[in-house]
């Protein structure tokens, strides 16, 4: 399966603590590059986020961003350990008593330390529960790349069979042409009084033919076809070699072009670049 650059996930997950969202999304890019939007709290996670991200991606520009909102109810709270405090108060009740002076004050008793202890979130706890969506995310982002990929790769079978179809249209027409144009050519120098040397009217006509000859062209056009079917096929990140295959159907079609003779194939060259071009266009979105 080939997977296109272009997609857009979102995950989200829901506890206790609060709730949060993943969101990812990616365009072409030549290599791998990504962004991360994270609240600082969780800067900490992202080697691992690039990481795997690494591990499940080859090309594109990918923008993660995590949006986190902690719940009213599970931020810090204080707790007192009240045994700790019970014997505190009954011995400064006993010194007040000794002493016969002084009042028993409870913010110095607070003060006291291991009396108030604030309890704070495991954000460690928070972070692998935010990793673990990640990963779910990330199964719905390739999923997205993978039908977008599966779209593509129709859309390039067609083009491929059109490249076929005037390859073969070519191969048709071309001994119907060179007959065409000898026949022209016989009668131009009909035309002319001087005698001629037929031996040498047959080696400039063959020289012609060779220089008109695409059978090399087409049949090169045919084997492309033929790779480019295999590369689909093979699938994985292929958009590097699927974009060198369109350099080769060009350099062929070009070629094409600049031997026709004729309007029909010059019509079915321009058929041909228009094909390759959309081929091309849509390659570039790939991995």
């Amino acid at each position: 399966m080939i997977h296109s650059m272009t997609a857009y996930a979102r995950g989200e997950v829901k506890a206790d603590w609060g709730s949060a969202s993943w969101e990812i999304r990616s365009v072409n890019q030549r290599y791998l590059e990504t962004y991360l939007r994270l609240p600082e709290q969780f800067r900490s996670l992202e080697p691992m986020l690039r990481d795997r991200l690494r591990k499940r991606l080859a090309r594109g520009k990918v923008e993660v961003n995590l949006r986190f909102e902690l719940a009213e109810n599970a931020g810090e709270s204080i707790q007192m350990n009240e045994k700790l405090a019970a014997q505190l108060i009954d011995k400064a009740q006993h010194l007040h008593t000794m002493a016969g002076i002084g009042q028993l004050n409870l913010v110095e008793l607070m003060r006291w330390p291991g009396v108030l202890e604030a309890n704070e979130r495991d954000m460690d706890a928070i972070g692998k529960e935010l990793m673990k969506a990640f990963d779910t995310t990330v199964d719905s982002f390739l999923e997205a790349r993978g039908s977008e990929g599966q779209a593509l790769e129709q859309m390039i079978i067609e083009r491929l069979d059109g490249v076929t179809e005037q390859a073969a249209f070519v191969r048709t027409r071309m001994p119907e042409i060179m007959e065409w144009q000898r026949q022209k050519l016989t009668d131009r120098l009909a035309e002319v009084k001087e005698d001629l040397d037929p031996a040498r009217i047959e080696q400039e006509m063959i020289l012609m033919a060779q220089k008109m000859d695409v059978a090399e062209e087409v049949d090169r056009l045919d084997a492309h076809v033929a790779e480019t079917r295999k590369v689909l096929k093979k699938g994985g990140a292929c958009g590097r070699r699927l974009d060198f295959m369109m350099q080769e159907f060009n350099r062929e079609s070009n070629t094409l072009a600049s031997k026709s003779i004729s309007t029909d194939i010059t019509a079915a060259a321009v058929e041909l670049k228009v094909l390759i071009e959309q081929m091309r266009e849509q390659i570039q979105n790939i991995e």
